[in-house]
């Protein structure tokens, strides 16, 4: 009796030991792998001096891979010729570079990776890995730090170039468009903090540059860049702030063409007053012609009733830098460029919204008689409406009420363009909503304020919503405001011009200064709010 008792135990156990074992299950395959490769070995050995050698390798206790070496990578001092560097597309358990430039004496040498050197498994990068030589008898071992921002825009570009140049003998204010830096180091992603290492002590000009070519040198018509005016002697405990922004081009004229039939567009960069444009080729007696400057683009265009020619010849003199150009435009099949229309608003308008309409060819003549506005009811309004010949536009100004619809109405005739042509005849509907439908902001502005001084209200994006400019102390109102995020900014507009004005190198000018409030603004329908800005710097 008890050996079928113990008998029973044991063939239960057996089989609950069998179920349990058959169970499915999903392994948790342990804690994810959040460790970058580690730097185990170099060959010649990191910080090496009396660095004689071709090719380097860096090893790894892992299988690693290279992303974005390209942005990534920094060599300081540059070389003329990039290194070639492995694995490019695969894996390995080390990195090669093999050097094909020529390497100055007694100078030491950084290779910064960034965060190029990543797992093969999870993507996990060595951060920041660094490899130091020195073809002299010791390391340069001084530093600099600094901080960069952007002068306008609230937030700065992301893999801003941070160079030292040495002043030397060599040295001038246009070297930085002519060659590489001594030492050079970078920002990575949203970092704003720079650190240049292993420098020598002397003094230096230190710069920032958005490097859009990737050359190390300063493009002035596609980089932005920031300087410190002063002379920087190192060694130096000093942090140093550069201001990031886009210099206004110098002037020069890009190669015109036919834009269109009745149209030569010539681009340009830089100020354009005091250019003239003119045709050195005959020109029929019976052929108009006019200038204009596009809305928005850097180019003017040469307005001219077609005529058959295989080219035109044009000068181009810029009177007050006495410089003269000289283009041959060669016609080509191109469409007659016909007058179209374009309200600035569709749908709903702004109580505080000014109403355009806006054309493509030269506006010459303008009918207000043949301008309508009525209500939804049908009731007739009073308005205002001037043509503005240097925009290309019609300006209306007209009261709107809450809760109202508007038909804009033009009627046959009443615009004229350069050549002749009315407009057909066209409608636009507007409308506009209940006042509790926006938000109103007030903002009181004290602390160190210097005025006068341009109030900006703009969205995320930093496109300007409102402004107000003011040349003394005041409540600033934004009434009628939609519901959104805002961003404030204050523009210290030194030079009382009324517009903010960028920096120039050469001429040692930084940029006109820009402030930023804290955080975003927040408005809701039927809000009024009330913001204090304090300005301490």
């Amino acid at each position: 009796m008890i050996r079928r008792i113990l008998a029973g135990f044991f063939l239960f156990f057996m089989v609950a030991a069998l179920v349990h074992c058959a169970r499915r299950g999903t392994p948790t395959g342990g804690p994810k792998d959040e460790q970058g490769p580690v730097l185990i070995k170099a060959e010649p050995e990191n910080m090496t001096i009396n660095f004689k050698a071709n090719r380097i390798r860096l090893y790894f206790d892992e299988y690693i891979k290279l992303e974005k070496l390209q942005e990534q990578l920094i060599v300081s001092p540059p070389l003329k010729y990039l290194p070639e560097i492995s694995p490019q597309g695969g894996t390995n358990k080390y990195v090669e570079i093999k050097i094909k430039d020529t390497l100055k004496e007694n100078t030491t040498y950084t290779l910064n990776f960034g965060q190029s050197i990543v797992d093969n498994n999870e993507g996990n990068p060595s951060p920041f890995l660094t490899y130091v030589f020195s073809t002299g008898s010791y390391i340069d071992s001084l530093e600099i730090q600094g901080v960069i921002k952007d002068a306008f825009n609230q937030k700065a570009d992301e893999f801003v170039s941070v160079m030292l140049y040495e002043i030397d003998t060599a040295y001038t204010d246009s070297t930085i468009y002519k060659r590489p830096p001594n030492y050079i180091t970078n920002t990575l992603d949203s970092t704003v903090i720079f650190t240049i290492k292993n420098i020598k002590e002397g003094r230096y000009a230190l710069f920032g540059l958005k490097d859009e070519a990737k050359n190390n040198i300063f493009d002035q018509n596609t980089d932005k860049i920031g300087f410190i005016t002063d002379t920087i002697n190192i060694p130096t405990d000093s942090i140093f702030l550069l201001n990031m922004f886009k210099e206004i081009p110098n002037y020069a004229m890009s190669v015109p063409s036919y834009a269109a039939k009745n149209k030569i567009s010539f681009g340009y960069y830089g100020d354009i007053s005091g250019v003239q444009i003119a045709p050195l080729s005959v020109i029929p007696d019976t052929v108009r012609t006019t200038l204009l400057k596009e809305r928005d683009k850097d180019t003017i265009n040469y307005w001219f009733t077609p005529f058959e020619a295989d080219s035109i010849l044009f000068t181009v003199t810029n009177e007050r830098l006495k410089l003269i150009d000289t283009f041959n435009v060669k016609a080509r099949k191109v469409e007659f460029d016909s007058l179209r229309l374009q309200s600035n608003v569709s749908g709903s308008i702004g109580f505080n919204t000014a109403y355009q309409i806006m054309a493509n060819t030269p506006l010459t003549r303008l009918d207000s008689s043949k301008i309508n506005i009525i209500t939804f009811d049908s009731i007739a309004i009073d308005f205002k409406v001037t043509l503005d010949s240097l925009e290309n536009k019609v300006d209306f100004d007209f009261k709107t009420e809450p809760n109202q619809s508007y038909n804009v109405t033009l009627l046959p005739g009443a615009v004229t363009d350069f050549f002749g042509i009315e407009n057909d005849s066209t409608n636009y509907n507007l409308s506009t909503k209940s006042l509790a439908d926006y938000g109103n902001l007030s903002l009181t502005i004290d602390g160190n304020v210097t005025y006068p001084i341009i109030v900006q209200l703009t969205n995320e994006k930093g496109e300007i919503q409102r402004e107000i400019y003011a040349t003394e102390e005041q409540l600033f109102e934004f009434n009628a405001i939609n519901p959104a995020s805002y961003l404030l900014r204050v523009i210290f507009d030194t030079n009382a011009n009324q517009k903010w004005d960028t920096g120039n190198l050469l001429q040692k000018i930084q940029p006109e200064r820009v402030v930023y409030y804290p955080g975003p603004i927040e408005m809701r329908a039927n809000w009024e709010k009330i913001e204090t800005f304090t300005l301490t710097e």
